[in-house]
């Protein structure tokens, strides 16, 4: 179906580095826009044509066509000289601007719709039913993660295959960044264990909404302004209601809008990686520990698969289908809160649950429920101890499993969320201190393709939970698909 665009677009692109030879960077720059806008531009015409005709692409095919061709075109690019260049100047920023849309609307559609599901609900103790049994879910998911980490890391022992010279190599490159994590995890940790909960309250809500990075104040916000209007006379609440419907339908519709650019930002986002990524020498010193990463990572979907046979009575397929478009955002941004409001529209509107229920999840998962990471932890910490010959006893592992455990919900407001807590957990294990810096030098080559993955993970636990919570309560329902031109022709 899409042969026309793609054979154009590499019929450029042999046009471009044929005549590199002998043109200047400034005119290979411009000609390399004017000539790569052409493939593309014709691409947009052909998926619209095929629209009109009832054929069009599913949204996760566009996003993951996006994703392949963005990865090709970084490889291809990145053999030039002027390429890498090119691309950070030139296609980074539109993945850039995609990512800050989704930021932009995070904030206000977590404030609308929670405030508008707990007011829906009528009902305190349905509130608190929804939130009781969301958090043990996130908890077990959580344990139930870092279990399968370490299965995994102690069967594969990526440790193992890690060379002197290898390790020198590492640590010579991302000591720095690792000092500098390790020193903020020591400042996370003088504070006090019940800080968190003291960070959870605001004092100034304007001052936290001003910042993806203070989701818990503001969730914290909306479930107090939502309990305290089912409080209010409803003749009384009934217009606050009615803004709070009005405006969560307009950010929702934001949402639509901004997906219509997601197969071209991924696409900007992917290309970007490949272009910047450095020493793939080292990447393939750390293959075992990737490998281990990545298969716990799948048998954690496979455990989220299991439960929509056993407890939500639906088909793994259609919830995957469902959700992939969120999983690919969440795969080329590496970003929880970035790609919440995709999460929240997917699980609403494509897998049926009810917005009493997403409202609420889907927020709260962004913010505390970190599978990926949390098996990431278990991952990292036992290769690290493996590959600085530091024995772990079954006690240690146990106390990493509480640990990580404990970790997700404790430093989940908190930026660089992941390496401070791995931290967390190595200094819980009693390696030395200073050897902390030395452990996470060794991931860091690795850490960003593996962020993308554990990203994957931690979105599709909140839908998974969300779903698992609205079939408890009685609030998972049919799809119910609004599309950003419904009502198009009325207004054009």
């Amino acid at each position: 179906m899409l042969s026309p665009p793609i054979a154009e677009f590499k019929k450029h692109i042999r046009l471009i580095l044929r005549r590199s030879a002998y043109s200047s960077k400034r005119s290979m720059k411009n000609e390399l826009v004017l000539a790569l806008s052409i493939p593309f531009f014709k691409y947009y015409i052909y998926t619209s044509l095929i629209s009109h005709n009832m054929k069009k692409l599913a949204l996760h095919w566009q996003i993951l066509l996006g994703m392949v061709l963005g990865v090709l075109f970084g490889i291809v690019i990145s053999q030039t000289g002027w390429g890498p260049d090119f691309v950070r100047d030139w296609i980074k920023p539109m993945g850039t601007i995609f990512i800050n849309l989704l930021k932009l609307i995070a904030i206000p559609l977590i404030f609308a719709s929670l405030i508008k599901g707990i007011a829906d609900l009528k009902d305190i103790s349905k509130f608190s039913a929804i939130g009781g049994r969301t958090i043990l879910i996130y908890i077990l998911t959580t344990v139930i993660a870092v279990s399968i980490g370490l299965l995994v890391v102690n069967v594969i022992q990526p440790g193992a295959s890690v060379s002197q010279e290898t390790l020198d190599q590492l640590t010579q490159s991302y000591s720095g960044e690792g000092a500098a994590r390790v020193d903020q995890a020591l400042a996370q940790k003088e504070k006090g264990p019940l800080q968190f909960v003291v960070d959870m309250v605001p004092q100034n809500i304007f001052g936290a909404a001003s910042s993806n990075g203070n989701m818990l104040q503001v969730i914290f916000f909306a479930i107090f302004f939502g309990i305290s209007l089912l409080l209010v006379d409803p003749l009384k609440s009934k217009p606050v209601k009615d803004f709070f419907d009005g405006f969560n339908d307009i950010i929702l519709k934001m949402v639509d809008l901004i997906m219509l650019i997601a197969p071209y930002a991924v696409f900007a986002l992917l290309a970007s990686l490949v272009v910047e990524t450095s020493n793939p020498d080292l990447f393939k010193a750390l293959s075992y520990y990737a490998i281990s990463v990545v298969l716990g990572l799948i048998l954690m979907i496979g455990v989220y698969v299991l439960a929509m046979v056993l407890v939500v009575r639906k088909s793994p397929i259609w919830f995957l289908k469902g959700i992939s478009p969120a999983q690919l955002l969440a795969f080329s941004t590496s970003s929880s809160a970035a790609t919440l409001p995709v999460t929240m529209e997917r699980v609403e509107e494509h897998l049926g649950v009810e917005k009493e229920v997403t409202s609420f999840v889907c927020p709260v998962g962004a913010t505390i429920n970190m599978d990926g990471t949390s098996l990431y932890q278990a991952v990292a910490a036992v290769f690290i101890a493996q590959a600085l010959s530091f024995d772990l006893s079954f006690g240690d592992q146990l106390t990493i499993i509480m640990t990580a455990t404990l970790a997700s919900i404790g430093s989940a407001a908190v930026p660089g969320a992941g390496m401070i807590m791995l931290v967390i957990v190595l200094e819980a294990v009693g390696l030395p201190a200073e050897k902390l810096a030395i452990g996470l030098a060794l991931i860091f080559a690795v850490d960003r393709p593996l962020d993308m993955c554990r990203t994957v993970v931690n979105v599709t636990g909140d839908a998974a939970v969300a779903m698992i919570v609205a079939k408890s309560v009685g609030k998972l329902g049919e799809p119910k698909v609004k599309n950003w031109d419904d009502r198009y022709d009325e207004v054009k």
